[in-house]
């Protein structure tokens, strides 16, 4: 779990000056080489424009340009920095701008208050690590549908997976799939860059398409080798929208020897609101058919339970709104365990997204959570990394 902090560049944007000497003298001591300082939010993102960093450390009340602010302005860089957030102000405000970074699409890795010890510090930092991924190389710089139509044809789908691991004994139970689209100037762009154009404009069911086919064929390699876990693939409601999806989501599986039942279809409850008829239709038919709905994102859309009730789901993936920082957010932690109680009392298989530290694992797990996913098991990765990184986690897992 723990990461090479020497090749870190951090930057501290902090008025005071005893609290960024104080700071610098902690990452000092954990090794961190390189680590710039900004008195406020424009010279930080100054700063941050002129060369490449790695992470940010934020105050939220300084003059000037203040932490919100800040926040708002750094998530409009196309590579924006990993933050962790500090302040003397009431928790209440400091988990508030947290949940604010969030909502821009920021990576918020924690927070801190004033005064605060090295060790919490140290554990935030250890996220981050010496691996760079994740902070750096993605865009997500929208494309044009014209864009999105040649790589389809020219195969810029690529995947990533996300391990899935047992709250209870760290074994691995699944895995997520995750877009990645090779651009025509090599470049790699998240499912931000594509999925909102591919849905407004017609061409998601076709993106969805090769992402379903090139999972299926590297589960079939995986079976191959002997792994035996369950696949998940995100899916849109306009391929909810389509009475034949049952059949090409089993067809192509069985044409690749993958077995229903070793497929989670998930869903992001507030896409199947609006239309309800069709979509139910067709997520009871996959059910039918032996495959595995799961809810995710649960609690972030506007009528979770009526979801529940309505969708033949097998499974709820709690929001990571709810998990990260839980530790130290009474309403989080509220929200949390009530949403796991709802899970477990439905029969459903519950997931508990964005675990980022082992006090977050430890707290889902005594919560009663069945599966644990996030960036403390492991950050997406290449199918070709992945047999390295499973013999290293069985291996090592203490869970």
């Amino acid at each position: 779990m723990q990461g090479d902090l020497s090749k870190l560049s951090v930057l501290i944007v902090e008025d005071s000056r005893y609290v960024s000497a104080m700071l610098r003298r902690y990452l000092g001591q954990l090794g961190v080489a390189g680590t710039l300082t900004a008195e406020d939010g424009a010279d930080g993102l100054a700063q941050i424009d002129a060369g490449a960093v790695d992470i940010v450390i934020c105050d939220l009340n300084m003059p000037g340009m203040d932490g919100i602010e800040f926040l708002r302005h750094l998530a409009a860089r196309q590579h924006a920095p990993a933050v962790i957030l500090i302040s003397g102000e009431a928790e209440s405000i400091l988990n508030t701008a947290v949940r604010l970074g969030r909502a821009h699409g920021l990576w918020i890795i924690g927070a801190m208050t004033k005064p605060f010890r090295l060790a919490p510090f140290s554990a935030l930092l250890q996220q981050l690590g010496g691996n760079r991924e994740g902070t750096h190389g993605l865009s997500f710089e929208p494309l044009t549908p014209e864009e999105i139509r040649a790589g389809l044809r020219g195969d810029a789908v690529e995947l990533v997976f996300q391990p899935k691991v047992s709250a209870g004994n760290g074994m691995l139970n699944g895995v997520e799939t995750f877009l990645r689209w090779r651009a025509a100037d090599g470049g790699l762009k998240g499912p931000g860059a594509v999925i909102p154009i591919a849905e407004a404009s017609g061409l998601i069911n076709e993106v969805t398409e090769q992402v379903f086919q090139k999972a299926m064929v590297q589960c079939a390699a995986w079976r191959a080798a002997g792994y035996d876990f369950t696949i998940a693939v995100n899916v849109s409601m306009y391929d909810l929208d389509r009475y034949d999806f049952p059949e090409f989501i089993v067809g192509t599986a069985a044409s690749h020897g993958v077995d229903p039942a070793s497929i989670m279809l998930e869903v992001t409850e507030s896409q199947i609101m609006s239309n309800v008829i069709k979509p139910l239709e067709v997520l009871s038919r996959l059910r039918l058919k032996g495959v595995g709905l799961s809810i995710d994102d649960y609690g972030t859309g506007a009528s979770s339970m009526q979801q529940l009730k309505r969708v033949p789901f097998t499974e709820l993936k709690i929001d990571r709104e709810f998990v990260t920082g839980a530790c130290e957010d009474g309403a989080a932690r509220a929200m949390l365990t009530s949403s796991i109680g709802l899970g477990k009392d439905l029969g459903l298989q519950v997931v508990a997204e964005g675990v980022e530290t082992e006090a977050e694992w430890r707290l889902v797990a005594r919560r009663g959570v069945d599966l644990v996913q996030g960036y403390y098991v492991a950050r997406p990765m290449s199918a070709a990394q992945f047999d390295a990184w499973s013999d290293d986690w069985a291996s090592s897992t203490r869970h």
